[in-house]
């Protein structure tokens, strides 16, 4: 696959974090570069940047697997809705990965050799590991030992053997980030926009995915070993300092050449925010406002959950001068989904668009309590309207967020605030500055000062991209102890991994208020201490550690985690909501098929026990691996184009070798 595409380099990325100078000279001849002559400083931003928007695919589409996000794209629906698995979901991640970043991590590791640059050889392992253990989670096999060696019909391997190749990457890893360089080896800074050239951060990073990855053997008695990974863990980030993340900018206009995305923006807003498509979902939401059956509120939550302006007056130069938040409810598709069956099915929640000008619209509503009820909500609301038998006509007042539909049930998903960010590249308004990633549902909306949706903590385009944080080490800490049935110390790392979090929120919240970003964004702002205080002392947070159970550690990393391809990977270990691992019992409550699956041809399962009744893996991407490689692809899994390859778990999905590769004859 190494002869698909190689990176055009430039400067753009590094924009506004260190002077583009370092990576101007990039070639031997700047008008022909090539995978030769490129520098090793300049083609490891670029592995780290679309490592990144690799990975934001993934967490984003896995996101919607786990229940943190609902989507109406018909695709990303199939995941958080109907469970109905479209392929379409799988090519993206594949495609970034082999495509923009595999063939690169093997020619700088091959470049760097030979220049005696071991921290960018080092560098090149970590990206390995990262990328390959990503597509075991997702796809369960694929080509590894002979991918981007210039076969272009390239045997598959199955997972173990793709499971310990990128261990064996990250011990050499720590190795080689142990050495000196050779004189005349570039810098580790120049080419390091992560870490800023810090190695001991680049170790604890190695450390703290051998501890992530290790976890995923939970299931396997004869490899899981809890020791080993409180040892990794000792070596791997000890508090948020240590925390690795790429940061990301709004200072550019400039899309990619590959994807048409800007190349400054996080990875996770290129997919769950760049459109308005995405919500959060009730489960998640459920989390952030009744966690344990508290009915306390999360301080995240406003950070998290999005908010638009309602109930605007403008005053008479068409701005606002005054207006409430509406902060949105979570969107239900995993309980009794009434909205969505009432309003026309699983992806039939509506997008709020601005009134320039009073806007009258007319329901015809037949149901004699709909009827009554719809009247009532517009008397709640101050609107006004009239009433002729059965048609209602509202006027919108200039300066409202509404529905633009005669559709009554449609008229009332103002509530459901989609995640929309704006980023320089991608607003669609000229003057809109960089400090305001709030999105307007049209310029008009922002002349007027209107928002129509505040965005979310992890997903905006300024979100740094968490690769790793101290905070799931404490979880993982917490999880193993709770495993080795050490109550006190699993708390203490239950709590641990809480406050990490929060600090972790509060210091980039902090620093976006010092950049200018909360003037028109308030859930950009720092949270109130108090009400941290308060949570902590609240029914929210398990209070000792003799009432502590797995489930109250697995949600608050599912909270904290969020946009992340670890909560699938986690609920996975757990068998979802089924119950049945090592006496834990239900440790994600509520999360369950809803009233609108159709995935009965993915999902072959009979019940919430069986293995098949869960989604456990992608389908490879039909075009790359079935068409044109299918007969390497179904002589190691002669069910890699069936329908129920979703429900198949992967390697360290399952208990045993036989378990595995019983899946694959």
């Amino acid at each position: 696959m190494k002869n698909l595409i190689y990176i055009i380099l430039g400067c753009v990325l590094v924009a506004g974090s260190t002077s583009c100078k370092k990576w101007l000279d990039v070639n031997t001849d700047p008008d022909n570069p090539n995978n030769q002559s490129v520098l090793i400083q300049n083609r490891l931003p670029w592995i780290e940047h679309f490592y990144m928007y690799s990975s934001g695919v993934a967490n984003y589409r896995t996101a919607l697997q786990a229940g943190v996000y609902y989507s109406t794209n018909v695709n990303g629906n199939t995941f958080s809705t109907t469970w109905a698995a479209a392929n379409g979901n799988s090519t993206t991640p594949y495609q970034t990965w082999f495509v923009a970043v595999s063939s690169n991590v093997i020619d700088m590791y091959n470049t760097a050799e030979k220049q005696g640059a071991y921290h960018y050889m080092a560098a090149a392992n970590v990206f390995h590991a990262l990328g390959f253990m990503q597509m075991l989670d997702l796809y369960g096999e694929m080509p590894y030992t002979e991918a981007a060696t210039g076969n272009p019909s390239p045997k598959p391997d199955d997972g173990k053997t793709i499971f310990n190749g990128c261990m064996d990457k990250l011990n050499e890893a720590i190795s080689l980030f142990d050495k000196t360089q050779e004189a005349g080896a570039p810098a580790f800074s120049l080419g390091d926009y992560m870490n800023n050239g810090d190695v001991s951060k680049w170790i604890k990073l190695c450390w703290g995915l051998k501890a992530r990855y290790m976890l995923k053997l939970s299931k396997k008695s004869d490899l899981y070993n809890a020791d080993s990974v409180l040892y990794c863990l000792s070596k791997g980030p000890q508090s948020n300092a240590d925390n690795t993340v790429v940061p990301s900018f709004n200072n550019s206009t400039v899309t990619d050449f590959l994807l048409g995305d800007p190349v400054v923006t996080n990875g996770n807003f290129n997919y769950a925010a760049y459109g308005s498509t995405q919500r959060i979902s009730q489960y998640y939401y459920n989390l952030l406002t009744n966690l344990r059956g508290s009915g306390v509120t999360d301080p995240r939550m406003t950070k998290i959950v999005p908010a638009s302006m309602s109930n605007v007056k403008l005053d008479p130069s068409g701005k606002v001068s005054s207006y409430t938040w509406n902060r949105s409810i979570g969107v239900d598709s995993y309980g009794p989904a009434t909205r969505l069956i009432k309003g026309g099915g699983a992806r039939s929640i509506a997008t709020a668009t601005y009134a320039a000008t009073n806007t009258n619209i007319s329901y015809t509503i037949a149901d004699g309590t709909d009827l009554a009820n719809f009247i009532a909500a517009q008397v709640a609301a101050g609107r006004t309207h009239t009433v002729s038998g059965n048609v209602v006509t509202v006027t919108y007042p200039a300066g409202s967020i509404y529905v633009n539909s005669t559709n009554y049930v449609l008229a009332g998903d103002t509530v459901y605030v989609n995640m929309r960010s704006s980023a320089l590249a991608t607003s669609g308004i000229d003057d809109q500055p960089a400090t305001d990633v709030s999105w307007y549902p049209s310029a008009a909306a922002y002349a007027a000062g209107v928002v129509g949706s505040t965005g979310s903590f992890q997903v905006r385009p300024v979100s740094d991209q968490e690769i790793l944080t101290y905070h799931e080490m404490c979880f993982i800490k917490a999880e193993v102890y709770m495993r080795k049935g050490d109550a006190a110390n699993a708390y203490t790392a239950y709590t641990d991994g809480i406050r990490a979090h929060l600090d972790m929120m509060q210091a980039k919240l902090t620093e976006w208020q010092g950049g200018g970003y909360t003037n028109t964004n308030p859930d950009m702002a720092p949270m109130d201490e108090a009400a941290i205080n308060a949570y902590f002392a609240s029914d929210a947070v398990c209070q000792a550690s003799g009432s502590l159970t797995m489930s109250d550690i697995m949600l608050q990393k599912y909270i904290a985690m969020g946009c992340s391809i670890e909560n699938w990977n986690d609920m996975r270990r757990f068998n979802f909501s089924a119950g049945n691992v090592d006496g834990f019992g239900v440790v994600y409550p509520g999360y369950q098929r809803g009233a609108l699956f159709t995935g009965a041809a993915q999902l072959t399962g009979g019940s919430p026990t069986d293995p098949g009744y869960w989604m456990r893996r992608w389908a490879l991407p039909p075009v790359y691996e079935i068409q044109y490689n299918s007969i390497n692809t179904l002589a190691l899994n002669r069910h890699a184009a069936e329908p129920n390859i979703w429900s198949m778990p992967v390697w360290w999905d399952c208990a045993t070798d036989d378990e595995y590769y019983g899946y694959l004859k």
